[in-house]
């Protein structure tokens, strides 16, 4: 009975909401390439800090399904969920050097960020207790809110990736 209890707990299976944000993100970071590809003229005008919130956001979009289909618990799921959570991070403090949309001051999407922010070290110390349910919720969170959501809102509203992609 006491060697049961210590032995690990099986790896979590991604589940059909994983599966789906999975999709989500490859859909979304297609958008964004697509983006990129289209406002090739005026790459030149971007600031630094939009090209570097734009290549985290493409790293963590990119690694997303990547991460949620794969096993959990192996080498391989926590370097990449770190280069995720570096990514995420990252992107996160780097948009609030992000202030053209919004006339110079900060917008409802920063809000997002601070989640991030603030989130991502729970991340990483939620995984590193093996606190499993934890770990998922604020992933599914981070997922959810800090990168489709807040990646969904780079399209409308005048924004510089909808704006090369919808013209």
């Amino acid at each position: 009975m006491a060697a049961q209890a210590l032995k690990p707990a099986k790896p979590l299976a991604p589940d059909r909401l994983e599966r789906i944000l999975g999709w989500a993100a490859i859909a979304l970071l297609i958008a964004a390439l697509a983006a990129a590809v289209r406002g090739h003229a005026d790459w030149g005008t971007v600031p630094l800090a939009i090209w570097m919130h734009l290549g985290t956001v493409l790293v963590a979009l990119s690694l997303t399904p990547v991460i949620l289909w794969q096993k959990r618990g192996t080498r391989r799921h926590r370097m990449l969920g770190y280069v995720w959570a570096e990514a995420m991070f990252t992107s996160a403090v780097d948009s609030f050097w992000i202030l053209e949309t919004n006339h110079g001051h900060f917008s409802v999407i920063h809000l997002l960020s601070a989640f991030v922010a603030v989130q991502t070290p729970r991340l990483v110390l939620t995984a590193r207790a093996h606190n499993h349910a934890a770990h998922r919720a604020t992933v599914r969170g981070l997922v959810i809110g800090g990168l489709l959501t807040a990646g969904a809102l780079t399209f409308p509203f005048h924004r510089l990736l909808g704006r090369w992609l919808l013209g």
